[in-house]
């Protein structure tokens, strides 16, 4: 079962992040779309999760109000039907639609951060990084403090093993306003910090992730491996037991994390109850491979 965390592609069996959430904020009208399992992102065991842009506002007398669907302009209209066919294109993996009917958005209406992000996802889906790192600079120019654009910008920059620039934009991201998607920032930074060899940095914003939400079982599992790394084997054992302790959570990576924590603890016991839901749940898995030849420090 997938855990969106937002669109990534397979880097870790719980690594993080990707398509924040694009949202079509125009007149008051929204729509969000999910990315599909195994999208540009993280692997489908274990994907990222989606944010969202504040709904704009419009002038009134009595100052700043909240815009509604009177407020749009024809044009305003146009772009954001074109831009929820983008979307919903993109959601299936029609790229090359998905493309076109951003264009035809950016055309009506070229001042549209989402509009770029969204276009930058798709370049970046299509292996076209030039292009998606132009997408996304030009939606930052339009709203610098725009969290989604941040983290995706931030997660394509990660996956490019470029981690001080990625730092520099998570870090942008996590210090806006907490809002439902501020835990995902967290958790995303941390697992780049994690790939990047930051152990420090990584548990630290992992467990501000895990403050903020500590049902996200994609949080438990990547603090779970950033401590197991770090050798502090009791504390890592903690979390990843709030995830394996939930059998529609479990998945063969968390699994396997268990059974190598229990090992070098010395827990044998523990150890083979792991080892048997693994291989009775998910007998196919190169995990049960691994455990199989006690690759257990690999």
């Amino acid at each position: 079962m997938p855990y969106t965390l937002w669109n990534e592609r397979a880097i870790a069996p719980w690594a993080v992040v990707g398509l924040m959430g694009m949202s079509v904020a125009m007149g008051g009208c929204a729509g969000t779309r999910k990315p599909a399992a195994g999208e540009a992102g993280l692997p489908p065991s274990y994907q990222v999760a989606q944010l969202g842009n504040n709904s704009p506002t419009v002038s009134s007398a009595a100052g700043r109000d909240l815009s509604t669907a009177s407020d749009e302009t024809d044009l305003q209209k146009r772009a954001r039907i074109r831009m929820e066919l983008a979307l919903g294109y993109y959601g299936r993996g029609q790229l090359s639609t998905a493309l076109d009917e951003v264009k035809q958005t950016i055309a009506l209406d070229d001042r549209m951060p989402d509009a770029f992000e969204l276009r930058g996802l798709i370049y970046d889906a299509m292996n076209e990084p030039r292009l998606a790192e132009e997408s996304f600079k030009r939606a930052l120019q339009f709203d610098e403090r725009n969290g989604s654009v941040l983290h995706n910008y931030a997660w394509f920059l990660c996956r490019r093993q470029q981690y001080a620039a990625a730092e520099a934009y998570f870090a942008r991201a996590t210090e806006l306003a907490i809002t439902a998607s501020t835990p995902k920032a967290f958790l995303a930074r941390g697992v780049c910090q994690m790939q990047a060899g930051l152990l420090p940095e990584a548990e630290k914003n992992l467990l501000r992730s895990y403050e903020l939400a500590p049902s996200n079982p994609a949080t438990a599992f990547n603090l779970a491996l950033v401590l197991y790394r770090k050798g502090d084997y009791d504390r890592a054992r903690f979390y990843v037991r709030r995830v394996n302790g939930m059998p529609e959570q479990a998945n063969p990576e968390s699994l396997w994390l268990g059974i190598r924590i229990e090992n070098k603890l010395g827990n044998m016991n523990e150890r083979a109850e792991l080892a048997s839901q693994l291989r009775s749940r998910f007998p196919n898995g190169r995990e049960v491979t691994a455990l199989e030849l006690g690759r257990f420090d690999e």
